[in-house]
């Protein structure tokens, strides 16, 4: 006899939970444009009505979706941030801690590239750019602390670091999901950073004296 506890009597907020990890887990395997209400019912056992109950259409649930993703990454940032001695290193964690949220969850960056492609203003894409707008703010603060401490060149153009930062990261996303291979992105990213601190490094190299 299964002894497990039944999906149909979880209270609200884990269902909740459980069904963003369910679009996200299903996200990894097929196209999230692709994924449907009544998909997702099945797979978690559940009638579209029991799921209706707490997103009422598919919008409310992506909009769900990515404010997981965007308070989880956003959370773990803070922490690889935290734990760092200087701000290059901070910068550095992040970097890695990034690429490791990705590898443990391929669903999302999939849904993300899906939504930003949208043309309508959704919810959800409404969500993914305030989170990008919350990491751009949160690396050029470790850039200016960066520079403050003397481990970067005094003129780095903190707009154009931060531009590069987060599009390595993209790059190296993209490229692995189109080798259909995670461990990619954290086999590269050691050799992609070092050429990023390398370019901070010599951003003054080429000024008037």
């Amino acid at each position: 006899m299964n002894h497990e506890p039944s999906k149909r009597h979880l209270p609200a907020e884990q269902r909740k939970a459980l069904t963003v990890q369910t679009v996200i887990d299903l996200a990894a395997r097929m196209d999230p444009s692709r994924i449907t209400t009544a998909r997702i019912a099945e797979h978690m056992g559940l009638t579209q009505g029991a799921l209706f109950r707490h997103f009422p259409d598919k919008q409310t649930l992506w909009a769900a979706v990515m404010e997981w993703v965007a308070t989880t990454l956003m959370e773990r940032l803070s922490r690889a941030q935290a734990e760092q001695a200087s701000p290059l290193s901070a910068l550095e964690a992040m970097f890695h801690a990034h690429l490791a949220f990705v590898a443990t969850h391929p669903g999302v960056p999939r849904m993300l590239f899906g939504e930003l492609q949208q043309s309508e203003d959704t919810p959800a894409k409404k969500l993914a750019r305030e989170m990008l707008a919350r990491y751009r703010t949160q690396v050029k603060t470790e850039l200016q602390q960066a520079i403050a401490k003397r481990e970067i060149a005094a003129d780095t153009d903190l707009d154009a670091a931060a531009v590069l930062f987060i599009g390595m990261l993209q790059g190296l996303v993209m490229q692995a999901l189109i080798n259909n291979s995670p461990t990619q992105m954290t086999e590269q990213g050691q050799a992609v950073f070092a050429l990023f601190r390398q370019s901070l490094n010599s951003a003054g190299s080429s000024a008037k004296p």
